[in-house]
């Protein structure tokens, strides 16, 4: 009879076999998961991103609207208003000269223009999504009585200013709703 005798210091070709076979199965499962996290993570960077613009957007369109006062040239301190459009006149810069201030939505970008002379305009937040029934601007009377189109000018006391964000990835399309309002603090006359 012969025997074999194995040496206790090598790997039989089977194990070697197994062993490599999960070796590589364990770094394609870490490949994937690392290409998982680096997809998230772009994905709640940009969510964050365009959720923080819009907040600075609306922030700004607040702070704005409460400055608003009239001109010797008009009787109220909002010059026009739609759903996506609002101009007034204010001293944003705190030079004691009203400037004429219009905030405008115009293919998911919100604009501002300062005009003074000449006329400066700003992108506030370019991944809005507002529609018809999320309009960007909302007008309210003295008795929280949300006012109709076309608006009345010499009606308006509040306003509620509405931007809808939208994140569009690989993972999906989100929207979020950011909301913020203002009441008009010198519209007497």
């Amino acid at each position: 009879m012969i025997t074999t005798k194995q040496d206790p210091r090598g790997f039989t070709l089977i194990e070697m076999v197994v062993v490599i076979g999960l070796t590589s199965l364990i770094i394609v499962a870490l490949g994937f998961l690392l290409v998982f996290f680096y997809r998230t993570n772009t994905y709640i960077y940009q969510q964050t991103a365009a959720t923080v613009q819009a907040r600075q957007a609306i922030d700004g369109v607040v702070h704005d609207v409460r400055e608003a006062r009239h001109d010797a040239t008009s009787a109220y301190p909002i010059r026009a208003a739609a759903t996506s459009t609002l101009s007034f006149s204010a001293d944003v810069n705190n030079n004691l000269v009203l400037e004429y201030v219009t905030y405008t939505l115009t293919q998911g970008t919100l604009y501002r223009a300062v005009s003074s002379g000449t006329t400066s305009t700003t992108t506030l937040a370019s991944s809005l999504a507002n529609s018809t029934s999320t309009p960007l601007f909302r007008y309210f009377d003295a008795s929280g009585v949300e006012l109709s189109s076309p608006v009345d000018v010499s009606r308006v006391v509040s306003i509620v200013v509405t931007a809808v964000v939208e994140s569009t990835s690989e993972l999906g399309i989100t929207s979020f709703t950011l909301s913020g309002r203002a009441t008009l603090r010198n519209n007497q006359l």
